[in-house]
């Protein structure tokens, strides 16, 4: 023994752990203790890049799950109507509609390149959604999208359609910064898949939009990113300014991620609908990593139907992503909801439900679905929570250990430069039994959707914000009504219920959650098409002037 540990160093961690030791076990503990750290600065001398993936790797099915196969993809044919006068009208059209005039050419990707980044010049300075526009970009690549349709090629409904990129992935020669002061430089070698396959489908890249600090909240290096309908608050996180470009009408769709809530915290807050898919389903290579087992792609738009054609886009398997599963999308517009069988659980509906989350519930109802109460197990979900922070100190522990972690702007106790520090007190025992209770929950969610086809609630639903992640099923959350609302305070992941402050009120959006079964994206839509249509708020957008 070197004397590195004493006996009270070692009583002083067991508390720490939450654990108990007799002196004689103490004394046992000092020749494997001192072998262990050795171990572990070895390792930490190595080092790793945030891209290095870890050798395990999730999977979200259970034993008897299959792939589902590619199936049909009908999307609503209309009529777009006549390209609007006011190019507000342009900006604020759902995809659906903006396709539709592209292939009929009644308007350039050109032009409507042009009106967006206009709209970015007069309202990202209030704002602060996007961290980068890529004017030129954009221009050269509208022009290419309008030569390839005047030569008769013409690549689906994503063609020449100008979109937004949450700034956590990678684009060749475009600062990517990730929202952190340490990054804030980064400029990658090379395009993230997501980028190539947009480009592929003729997409117009108008810009990195802003995301908090390594996938945290709203607050980035450039300030904090505001929500449309209330500028007076942040637009929530992490996928900020993705959906708040959407809300603003600041770009045709946008791109974001998930960990613990960053697609549907921020459409919620913001009024955008996003979809979050199975795990698996599009591959993040060249997306910063946060959390391997857990981190998702997904879309933010401004109508249920956009979500899946971006999806159809994206979707498919990529040896580059050890978290890929090549799984088959379908989805069809006009199959309609007859038969589903939808579940609630009650207690989302009870105290702290607004009258908009009722509302919700009762307008599925009178669709005629069949609604029925469920429950889950009672299981210690929010101990989940210490994977999120295991996971994301490991990808950052460079930031950790170099002290590199003090530039970040965000120093609150649940911010990730405390979080990181805690999580090294966290145990690699606990993790694995973490690991085991991740898998129990998956049988519980499985159990569920046996019973049910799909199960809405509101956004911070009882455990499903946790549990539905964590077990990679899909989530899509829509705007479902309008509340009066002061300034809201950030959503956290301790705290995800945001506050209303004192102060002016503003009409604000309020949504609802719709979860589905792994892969099944198609009934969650479908669901969702038809409840934006009874409800009709959709359309309504924030007053910016």
């Amino acid at each position: 023994m070197t004397g590195a540990f004493t006996a009270p160093d070692i009583e002083a961690a067991e508390r720490v752990a939450g654990v108990r030791y007799t002196p004689q076990e103490r004394e046992q503990l000092f020749e494997v203790l001192e072998g262990q750290l050795l171990a572990t600065l070895a390792r930490r001398a190595h080092g790793f890049e945030n891209a290095d993936p870890p050798a395990l790797r999730f999977d979200p099915r259970l034993p008897g799950t299959t792939l589902p196969v590619a199936g049909p993809l009908r999307f609503t044919e209309t009529d777009p109507g006549p390209l609007p006068a006011d190019p507000a009208d342009i900006a604020f059209a759902p995809l659906t509609r903006l396709a539709g005039w592209i292939a009929r050419r009644a308007i350039s990707s050109r032009a409507l390149t042009e009106l967006y980044l206009a709209r970015i010049a007069a309202l990202n300075p209030r704002l602060f959604a996007y961290a980068t526009v890529t004017a030129d970009l954009a221009l050269a690549e509208a022009d290419a999208a309008d030569r390839l349709l005047a030569a008769g090629t013409y690549l689906g409904p994503l063609h020449g359609i100008p979109y937004a990129l949450k700034d956590l992935f990678d684009t060749k020669g475009i600062t990517t910064g990730w929202g952190a002061e340490p990054y804030q430089n980064r400029v990658p070698e090379t395009d993230a898949r997501v980028v190539e396959k947009l480009r592929a489908a003729g997409a117009v890249l108008l810009g990195k939009t802003a995301v908090g600090a390594l996938a945290y909240g709203d607050i980035w290096y450039g300030g904090m990113c505001r929500n449309p309908w209330n500028p007076n608050e942040g637009s929530s996180g992490s996928s900020a300014g993705s959906a708040s470009a959407t809300a603003a009408g600041l770009c045709g769709f946008a791109i974001g991620t998930e960990t613990l809530g960053s697609i549907t915290s921020p459409s919620q807050r913001c009024g955008t609908t996003g979809l979050r898919p199975t795990f698996g389903r599009i591959s993040r290579a060249g997306c910063m990593a946060l959390c391997p087992s857990l981190d998702k792609v997904g879309p933010i738009c401004r109508s249920v139907e956009d979500t899946a054609l971006v999806l159809a886009a994206l979707n498919g398997p990529d040896p580059a992503d050890r978290g890929s599963l090549d799984a088959g999308f379908a989805f069809d517009a006009g199959q309609g909801i007859s038969g589903l069988r939808l579940g609630y659980l009650p207690q989302a509906f009870g105290e702290g439900a607004t009258d908009v989350d009722r509302a919700a519930l009762a307008a599925a109802r009178e669709l005629g679905l069949e609604v029925v109460e469920v429950t889950l197990p009672d299981l210690p979900y929010d101990a989940l929570l210490n994977v999120v922070h295991a996971e994301s100190a490991a990808m950052f522990e460079v930031l950790t250990l170099g002290d590199a972690d003090d530039q970040l702007n965000q120093q609150t106790p649940w911010a990730w430069p405390n979080t990181f520090r805690a999580a090294r007190f966290l145990t690699a025992v606990d993790h694995v039994q973490l690991d085991r209770l991740r898998y129990k929950v998956m049988q519980a969610l499985d159990g569920l959707f046996r019973e049910v086809d799909t199960l809405i609630g509101p956004f911070s639903t009882g455990p499903m914000l946790t549990a539905s992640n964590f077990t990679g099923h899909p989530c899509l959350h829509l705007r479902v009504g309008f509340l009066q609302s002061g300034t809201r305070q950030r959503t956290t992941l301790s705290s995800r219920k945001p506050q209303v402050l004192p102060g002016p009120t503003f009409r604000v959006p309020q949504g609802i959650s719709l979860w589905g079964r792994l892969f099944d994206e198609g009934t969650i839509l479908r669901l969702g098409l038809a409840l934006e249509a009874k409800l009709g708020v959709a359309s309504e957008r924030p007053n910016l002037a």
